[in-house]
């Protein structure tokens, strides 16, 4: 089968962070006093004292969730729940054990704060670039609810720093329709340039290209954005869909463009696939070869 642009949801980007590899089913974990916290095991990290419970001096939201800022942040701004983020985060039951950690990894993870569970979302909103900080998030807020197997049940405690924040590309005003400027080929692509390229020559069908993109529905709903995974993507035009592939031998190195994709050119309705006409803010890095 011909490969195509991914369009998986953004929230699927972070199925390795909700499914908590390596946490063995077992009951909700009884609390810990602080004398009673196990100690660590070879590589693991050891549980804070306050685990067992939120400290008074911690802060509490609406929903329950508690939290205590342990290292002050240099960014302004808070990420929102379509931002994505760049973090390092430690997990534990409140008997003391670690139960994930991407510390030990050596590799901070990102993935967009609207696709985890709603404590751990609702806690990174309260951050900012450069902040620690702590969770005690409510069985509720977490796994409680959930039957996927695994997962750990009850209050969990994470520590959390927060590296980055990347926010989504806006949706295009002309999003629901190419305006009346916009150039339209005989298939029924619809164009329009917002950068201008540096280059001078096109790709081929059979050409490999690199880019960033961002794909909408005309809803505005983004379906898919290498910009905000923060890496290019490259592929034969001649493994992509049919828009795809006429589209990018309009432009030149360099070129910004903004497409709309009638259905027939794009995925035609194909189950699991974003329907309808889809659009799509490209900017032409490279031909390969």
């Amino acid at each position: 089968m011909r490969t195509r642009v991914a369009t998986a949801l953004l929230a699927s980007a972070v199925a390795a962070l909700a499914a908590l590899p390596g946490v063995a089913a077992e009951p909700a974990a009884k609390p810990a006093t602080a004398a009673q916290v196990p100690p660590a095991s070879p590589g693991s990290i050891p549980a804070p004292a306050d685990v067992a419970a939120a400290p008074a001096d911690a802060e509490r939201t609406a929903s329950g969730l508690a939290s205590k800022v342990l290292q002050a942040g240099t960014g302004t701004t808070h990420p929102s729940a379509a931002s994505q983020v760049k973090i390092h985060y430690t997990g534990w039951t409140t008997d003391g054990k670690m139960f994930d950690s991407s510390v030990p990894r050596g590799k901070p993870v990102m993935f967009p704060v609207g696709g985890v569970i709603a404590g751990f979302s609702e806690g990174l909103q309260l951050m900012v670039a450069g902040e620690k900080r702590r969770l005690w998030i409510p069985g509720a807020l977490a796994y409680d609810n959930s039957t996927r197997p695994g997962v750990p049940k009850g209050m969990l405690v994470f520590d959390l720093e927060l590296i980055g924040i990347v926010d989504p590309p806006a949706t295009p005003p002309d999003v629901a329709a190419a305006p009346a400027d916009a150039q339209v080929t005989r298939s029924g692509l619809a164009s329009k340039v917002l950068q201008a390229g540096t280059g001078t020559v096109h790709p081929k069908s059979s050409s490999t290209v690199q880019v960033h993109y961002s794909g909408w529905t005309t809803d505005g709903q983004m379906f898919d954005s290498s910009v905000v995974r923060g890496t290019p993507t490259s592929f034969p035009l001649n493994g992509v869909i049919a828009g795809w592939t006429e589209g990018l031998q309009l432009m030149v190195e360099g070129e910004k463009r903004r497409f709309w994709i009638p259905s027939k050119l794009a995925y035609d309705n194909a189950p699991g696939k974003p329907a309808g006409t889809l659009v799509f803010d490209v900017e032409l890095i490279k031909i390969v070869r």
